[in-house]
């Protein structure tokens, strides 16, 4: 046995000495001869063997993409993502990511506000963070990844988060019109645009992977839609209670806006051979303002974080005081994350993570769901 720092050295026995007998020592010579090039093909095995090699590296699945995927709302950020040095990409501990089960590790590369050009290749920044894609090439390179998700569309073309304040805007303006009619002719326009954006995103990550070493068949590629954060069924005084918007505009985004954006992302996943989940109908009956109590729903009201300004200074003044509104919450993240689990497990090609009144949240196979009236 050896151990650090001292050498063992072994005494010469009878056997092998000059008094030894004629055949002992032809046997012994014989091994001796044979030592090295039984030394050698063991060393061209353990080299030339990467599938041996790679089975070691522990599996991961890696979620990409934008605050859907980071886990804004959920609380529980990640030190370094709460604001310090710029840094708002909010990575919850309670991600969905973390909650598949699909592999020994999980990833989350995600960023919250992160537009396509985030994640794809590219030398630009978001929240002082590099090409989300690039860094999937190294994760790629240190684990054995059998999984990536990818969400993210929402901050592009459609600009969901614009769209909200508008509606905002016209409940508390009356001389505004409502959102559903000032926004809602250029829909399907705004959702189409988006597609090559993100079909450039996922050129990427199959770019991404081939650079580690991958085969396009040899992990999942998940493309997510997004869980409307609105209903038109609402709290009474809904406006006072943190969902300052009308009913109307609240039905509108729930079953026009979120599932258009959705069709756009099942289009991509179709032409780009990803997977695709539906997560329109995620949070379903659980949406913000939908709920006494309040505990019970899965969608954030207007939430205002007052701990931004003890890591991000006064940096967090204005919008990153309120940057976890409507993002659905860590309990909503844990039944997400199983669903996606149950979804990659299953092999189908798509699928819809659809809400039940029991709070559980089920991977249906086959054809869409659409959302219905209130």
């Amino acid at each position: 046995m050896l151990r650090t720092g001292v050498v063992h050295r072994h005494r010469r026995t009878p056997w092998s000495g000059p008094g030894a007998h004629p055949s002992v020592r032809s046997v012994i010579r014989s091994r001796r001869l044979l030592l090295p090039p039984l030394l050698a093909v063991l060393a061209l095995t353990l080299l030339g063997a990467p599938p041996a090699v790679a089975a070691e590296r522990p599996t991961a699945v890696v979620a990409l993409g934008d605050s859907a995927a980071s886990g804004e709302g959920a609380g529980d950020y990640v030190a370094g993502t709460r604001g310090e040095g710029g840094d708002w990409c909010h990575r919850s501990a309670h991600a969905y990511v973390h909650r598949t089960g699909l592999a020994d590790e999980s990833v989350n590369l995600a960023c919250s506000g992160a537009e396509a050009a985030d994640v794809a290749f590219g030398d630009g920044t978001h929240y002082t963070e590099g090409s989300q894609a690039a860094r999937l090439v190294e994760v790629a390179r240190t684990h054995r990844v059998t999984s990536v998700l990818l969400q993210v569309g929402a901050n592009d073309e459609p600009e969901l988060t614009g769209t909200g304040i508008a509606c905002i805007r016209a409940f508390l303006d009356p001389t505004v019109p409502p959102c559903r009619e000032s926004l809602g002719a250029g829909v399907a326009g705004r959702m189409a645009a988006v597609a090559p954006r993100v079909e450039a995103v996922v050129a990427d990550v199959r770019a991404a992977m081939r650079q580690a070493g991958y085969a396009d068949d040899g992990y999942a590629l998940v493309l997510a839609s997004y869980a409307s954060p609105v209903t038109e069924d609402m709290v009474p005084l809904q406006g006072a209670r943190g969902c300052p918007y009308s009913r109307a505009d609240a039905g509108w985004g729930r079953t026009v806006v979120f599932p258009a954006l959705s069709d756009a992302l099942r289009g991509v996943a179709e032409r780009t051979g990803a997977r695709f989940v539906d997560m329109v109908r995620a949070t379903d009956g659980f949406e913000a303002c939908s709920r006494v109590p309040i505990s019970e729903e899965w969608q954030r009201r207007i939430t205002v974080d007052p701990e931004a300004f003890v890591y991000g200074g006064l940096d967090a003044a204005g919008y990153h005081l309120a940057q976890e509104s409507f993002h659905p919450t860590a309990a909503a993240h844990a039944e997400m994350g199983r669903c996606i689990g149950e979804f990659v497990r299953s092999g189908a090609p798509s699928a819809a993570c659809v809400a039940g009144a029991d709070g559980r949240v089920r991977a249906e196979t086959g054809a869409a769901t659409a959302p219905s009236p209130a």
